[in-house]
């Protein structure tokens, strides 16, 4: 294991794994096999099936006896990391209307050092809802353990307007969709003779005794969690389209789709389609298995749970190459690797492709590969951008933006409409570029003023990495400039003196201004904008986190752009941004930054995690334009249209585009 020798945290681990049962030979690097365990074992009963029963599942899961080093030194490193956090103080009373997301941090993790749990699961569980119902997509705890699998349910829901009236429907192309999941999947429930066919396009009046509606906010309450506004987290229970790497995908939801397996099945009243009457239903799940593949309890432990060499971070002056963030690409005097805000959707490991039915039909402009689908709308005039995230190849992004609008000009297109829907985010630097695309280099920054924390640790950061002359960290001021575009020196040290900030009466000092540097680009920019920006629009469901919301505020506080956003509950807001950090750290990033600045050592410091698992947070703030006092995650920025999905519009992009398109360029 990465940076451990005989004794300290490897005497802990060999310590932690006697008391769960294990012997010496779990230690080994994942994909060790291990000696047969009794046939009661309930992980071997499940071992090298691709789907299983969510009881059996969980049976696995649940085997791991509840262990005291392991809560000590994973609390230890999550209340460490909580003290680079940028909004911890903001939750201790979240500002209106994202009141829901209030929390005592330090009071929480206070209660679960102290709780009782019987197995490690309990524990891994009750730390995982803490910090997902943070509804902060970027800082959350993803144990592997315990998100090797995922419950599918054969009945994923939809909110649609139908003869003027919303209702929850069971998605219309359901036996288009869920056959795309595979025979291996469908034929259980042939087995056990349940018919998920008939299902399709149903009207649901009550999910598990509830009203439909009041038991899609109660997901989106507790399970939902990424973004902070609560109708932008009921979007995300439904079904939707989405791009997946570079492909179309269609979304399970949360609902019918949770990364636990702790649900044997749902219970629905609906009317099925082409009857009146009323009927209760108990739809069963079936697990997805999709982690590392085991033979038995020792090696799923081993193999899945156990730290291994990609969990914790590394010392670049003597590691040069293992950092565990995305290889350097080269835009301009930064050698940082690139910064990204993107949320964690486990649901996209193992992403089921969007019904060929309803995909465009329309001709890509430029037939890209990328993240970005470009097509012309039948009316000749409307240039549709699909962004499907941030991600993706970077070079290859800014050259798709500009391969489609050169085919726009060049086909007399004189408004452009962007879909956003469900786009997680991903490189910081591609949503300033798209930004400053549209808007021409003449318009200046295309970012926002950002701080760090600047906790005493995180002061020691800076100054040591300006003592040893490190470049390739993010704490190195290197990578950063003033607000007027000029770069800081290598020595400028950002956090000397910290800027005084109180939040809800704590203090929480954060480091000087700064911007992020991006340029130059890998392509040129134009110098004036390539269309009127009042004849620029955007569309989504309002799941457009991280980079996707820092693009989104950026292009409404300084444009004045339109927006639309589709579905949600009926007579309930939704935000057309889901949470806006400006940059978000991995846990390996985190501790290679204290490891390279020479500080593991440091009281304050972390120590190596002793499972497998990450704890991401976010670690800098980007403060609005409108008010420069106010973080734009806590901006309250409500679209100008709202619109319900229909049977027509809900799962068709090329649908929602051209209604969209006659909607917002009156």
């Amino acid at each position: 294991m990465l940076g451990l020798g005989a004794s300290g945290p490897a005497l802990a681990i060999g310590l932690a794994f006697a008391a769960l049962g294990f012997s010496d030979s779990v230690l080994l690097a994942r994909g060790a096999t291990v000696s047969a365990k009794p046939a009661a074992d309930p992980c071997a009963k499940i071992a090298g099936q691709t789907f299983v029963l969510p009881a059996d599942a969980f049976a696995c899961q649940k085997s791991f006896p509840f262990n005291q080093t392991l809560r000590s030194n994973v609390l230890e490193v999550v209340s460490r990391v909580f003290d680079f956090y940028t909004f911890e103080e903001y939750y201790l009373r979240s500002p209106p209307p994202f009141q829901e997301s209030t929390s005592n941090i330090r009071g929480e993790l206070d209660r679960i050092s102290k709780a009782h749990y019987a197995t490690d699961y309990d524990f891994n569980r009750d730390l995982y809802d803490f910090a997902h119902q943070l509804n902060d997509g970027h800082t959350a705890w993803f144990p592997a353990c315990y998100n090797s699998f995922q419950n599918l349910l054969p009945a994923p829901i939809v909110s649609l307007e139908v003869n003027g009236t919303q209702n929850v429907f069971i998605i219309p192309d359901l036996v288009e969709f869920i056959s795309l999941v595979g025979t291996n999947y469908t034929s259980f429930f042939d087995k056990i003779g349940f018919d998920w066919k008939r299902l399709a396009g149903a009207k649901v009046l009550s999910i598990a005794g509830r009203n439909a509606y009041d038991y899609v906010d109660h997901i989106a309450t507790t399970a939902s969690g990424n973004y902070l506004d609560h109708g932008v987290r009921v979007n995300s229970v439904f079904s939707s389209y989405r791009i997946v790497n570079t492909d179309f995908s269609q979304r399970f939801g949360d609902l019918a789709g949770p990364v636990f397996v702790d649900q044997n099945s749902l219970t629905f009243t609906l009317i099925p389609v082409g009857s009146t009457r009323e009927e209760t239903v108990e739809i069963p799940f079936f697990a997805t298995f999709v982690g590392m593949p085991f033979t038995d309890k020792a090696s799923f432990w081993a193999n899945n749970c156990a730290a291994n060499s990609a969990t914790n971070g590394v010392d670049l002056k003597t590691q040069q190459g293992q950092q565990r963030q995305t290889p350097h690409i080269q835009t301009g005097p930064t050698s940082r690797p690139p910064a990204k805000g993107v949320i964690m959707d486990l649901s996209a490991i193992k992403a089921v492709a969007l019904p060929p039915t309803f995909q465009p039909t329309l001709p890509q402009v430029n037939a890209s590969a990328g993240v970005i689908k470009s097509y012309i709308l039948p009316d000749k005039k409307t240039g549709v951008m699909f962004v499907g995230s941030f991600e993706g190849d970077f070079v290859q992004f800014q050259t798709d933006t500009v391969s489609a609008v050169d085919a726009f000009q060049k086909a007399g297109v004189s408004r452009v409409l962007i879909d956003l829907t469900d786009n997680g985010g991903g490189f910081v630097c591609l949503g300033e570029f798209l930004h400053q695309y549209l808007a021409g280099s003449n318009f200046g920054y295309a970012g926002f003023q950002s701080t760090a924390r600047g906790n005493p640790l995180a002061v020691k950061l800076v100054a040591n990495n300006i003592a040893l002359n490190l470049t390739n960290t993010n704490y190195s001021p290197a990578n950063w400039q003033f607000l007027n575009g000029t770069a800081f020196d290598e020595t400028h040290n950002y956090m000397d003196p910290t800027e005084p900030l109180v939040v809800n009466g704590v203090s929480n000092p954060t480091s000087q201004r700064f911007g992020d540097i991006c340029t130059p680009f890998n392509v040129p920019v134009p110098a004036t904008p390539p269309f009127d920006l009042s004849q620029v629009a955007i569309v989504s469901n309002g799941d457009c986190a991280s980079t996707c919301a820092m693009f989104s505020t950026v292009m409404n506080e300084r444009h004045g752009t339109k927006f639309a956003v589709f579905g949600g509950k009926p007579g309930e807001n939704v935000e057309f941004k889901g949470m806006a950090g400006n940059q978000v750290l991995e846990w390996a990033d985190i501790d290679t930054e204290i490891k390279t600045a020479n500080l593991k050592n440091d009281p304050l410091a972390p120590p190596d995690l002793l499972v497998n698992a990450n704890f991401r947070h976010n670690w800098r703030t980007a403060w609005s334009y409108f008010d420069e006092t106010r973080p734009i995650a806590y901006v309250s920025e409500l679209p100008k249209l709202r619109f319900a999905y229909t049977p027509e519009t809900y799962n068709n992009p090329q649908n929602l585009w051209t209604f969209a398109a006659t909607q917002l360029f009156k």
